[in-house]
């Protein structure tokens, strides 16, 4: 199955090395394999030298977008302006649509799966939220069978380093901030992490498909980790407690309750040892009981592995019906 790729930063120079890497074990799993066949990027030169033989290299999207032979198209823009044009573009070509871009579908999921389904393309989107953790599929298939009740996750990685560091090393906020900056663990401008915009973008993300709500931000409250104290730490940790900064999800009576906030974790909670940049979901299903997903929440290579885990599942449904994957946009709680 031929695909292009849209962007070409730290994800998508480590998707070209782990299909390389992998091929293989890749091409056994699959009726065909994957073949890198365009990459469009505002910056060649970064993939100059790193593609497959045979793999066309440009600066203009239309390039992929306009591309008839193309059928699926992987885009690694972010941000939601350009990206959301291409991928809207490419959805009405018919083609379908990989991508790791959690603020787009946060913002404009309704309106790109609605696309999606109109053209009968599928969308797909595990490296969207927690990439190590197949956590889109384990909601979508593995708990077909229960009713969600709840969900709380630690799913930003940098918060949970900041908040490890002060506990573990008795630093203060923006020594240990400072740090995750150096590990390139938190960009320059940390906010979006600190401040709990990307993990409420996941949350949207992981509500729609728990409980088949409308995805976007609306009625989700949030509240990041800038301002704690070193002090707060200790007093949680004198009461038995651990500080991680949650996103959490669950029924209440007729509606739900969406919140990212910095909670208080029990010492023996599962939830209060995951540490460091790592990431944990724990899901409430009222046949399934309750399961705990850890795994790496971001990096190029684990975000790879799920940029092509959903390749291979597009390479196995062409041709299913693209609304079984999307979120339960029929059926709106």
């Amino acid at each position: 199955m031929d695909f292009g790729m849209l962007g070409f930063g730290t994800v998508g120079g480590a998707t070209v090395d782990v299909l390389r890497e992998n091929a293989a074990e890749i091409a056994a799993r699959l009726p065909s394999g994957l073949r890198l066949a365009a990459v469009a990027t505002r910056t060649p030169a970064r993939a100059a030298g790193r593609l497959p033989e045979g793999c066309r290299l440009s600066d203009d999207l239309a390039d992929v977008l306009d591309d008839r032979a193309i059928p699926v198209v992987v885009e690694l823009i972010g941000g939601t302006g350009a990206a959301r044009a291409a991928v809207l573009r490419a959805l009405d070509a018919g083609k379908h649509v990989v991508t790791a871009n959690k603020a787009l579908l946060a913002l404009h999921g309704e309106e790109i799966f609605a696309r999606a389904r109109a053209a009968g393309a599928i969308v797909a989107y595990e490296a969207a939220v927690a990439v190590a953790i197949p956590i889109i599929k384990l909601l979508r298939e593995a708990q077909a069978a229960s009713r969600i009740d709840a969900l709380a996750g630690i799913v930003n990685g940098t918060a949970n380093f900041v908040l490890t560091r002060m506990r573990e090393d008795g630093v203060d906020y923006a020594e240990a901030l400072a740090d995750a900056q150096r590990r390139g663990f938190a960009e320059a401008d940390p906010g979006f992490d600190v401040d709990g915009h990307d993990a409420a973008h996941k949350l949207a993300i992981l509500a729609a498909l728990a409980f088949g709500v409308p995805m976007g931000l609306e009625g989700l409250r949030v509240r990041g980790i800038r301002g704690l104290s070193i002090r707060d730490v200790r007093f949680a940790e004198a009461l038995g407690h651990r500080i991680k900064l949650l996103a959490i999800a669950r029924r209440r009576g007729d509606g739900l309750e969406l919140r990212v906030e910095p909670a208080l974790v029990p010492h023996g909670h599962m939830m209060a040892a995951v540490n460091g940049e790592m990431n944990a979901i724990l899901v409430q299903g009222n046949a399934s009981g309750t399961t705990l997903h850890y795994g790496a929440g971001a990096g190029g290579r684990p975000t790879a592995s799920a940029v092509i885990a959903d390749l291979a599942d597009v390479a196995r449904l062409l041709g299913a019906d693209a609304r079984h994957q999307v979120p339960l946009a029929a059926r709106h709680a």
